[in-house]
């Protein structure tokens, strides 16, 4: 594999310089962490997995016309993606009460809410990535008013889209996470989804039984990690022909 220069790592991916100006290259790792990555692990074949469904579901969202940094898929373990200044947010989408919500608010977990939140939190492993409300985001300058204004209305867009389809295959989108970046296009610039959306950062439950198909498996000791996200990618229709069989990652250059 060609040599490249590693320009980040993550806790579950790196991004190597692309090969073309204003493009990156995004690699999956195996690597899990749960809170705050104070537990860390290995899940066999997630990489590959979570590149295949974040793939899919970018490419459905662009056709219903949400703007994404995603190009196109380069193997098994990487993607080809736009470069874009990164907002220092995570925006969190709650249908179903679960993880911290129902903790904070002591709201039985499973929980329909009477409507769909949008919450935010400030992207900062040091301090826990805290919580925030608009007031600190515009204040601080992380991000301005009609940039919140449109990361809304695409968060929302995406809830609704998301939603019904995984519906579609017996799965209930509980909640999950977005980030955005600014994409700069000569002098104009555009909000635009970015990351990724996978098992990894939402919470996906079989529509009948309620079973976990996600990240909390490694996160609550549940067992069958792998198996979990082997299914929502098959219910999806994109499971690998030969499995999420492993591959060697990529040599980077510093």
């Amino acid at each position: 594999m060609a040599r490249r220069r590693q320009l980040y790592e993550g806790k579950a991916k790196i991004l190597f310089e692309g090969p073309e100006p204003g493009t990156l290259v995004q690699y999956f790792k195996d690597d899990a962490t749960a809170f705050n990555a104070k537990k860390k692990g290995t899940i066999t074949g997630k990489g590959v997995l979570n590149n295949r469904i974040s793939e899919y579901l970018m490419t459905r969202l662009t056709e219903i016309g949400v703007p994404t940094h995603f190009i196109r898929r380069l193997n098994m373990r990487e993607q080809l993606i736009r470069e874009v200044e990164i907002i220092p947010l995570e925006v969190v989408v709650r249908n179903v009460a679960a993880g911290s919500l129902a903790t904070r608010l002591g709201i039985p977990e499973g929980q329909r809410l009477p409507r769909s939140i949008i919450e935010y939190y400030y992207k900062n492993d040091q301090l826990g990535d805290p919580m925030v409300a608009e007031e600190h985001i515009t204040c601080f300058g992380w991000a301005a008013t009609q940039d919140l204004d449109d990361i809304v209305a695409l968060t929302l867009r995406v809830n609704d889209f998301l939603t019904g389809l995984f519906l579609g295959v017996g799965i209930t989108l509980v909640d999950f996470k977005l980030e955005f970046g600014r994409l700069w296009e000569n002098e104009e610039m555009r909000i635009v989804l970015a990351d990724e959306i996978s098992p990894d950062n939402c919470r996906l439950w079989d529509a009948k039984t309620g079973e976990k198909m996600d990240k909390d498996r490694f996160r609550r000791d549940l067992g069958k990690v792998e198996e979990g996200y082997q299914e929502v990618a098959r219910r999806l229709g994109i499971l690998p022909e030969a499995g999420p069989r492993d591959m060697s990652g990529p040599e980077s250059m510093q």
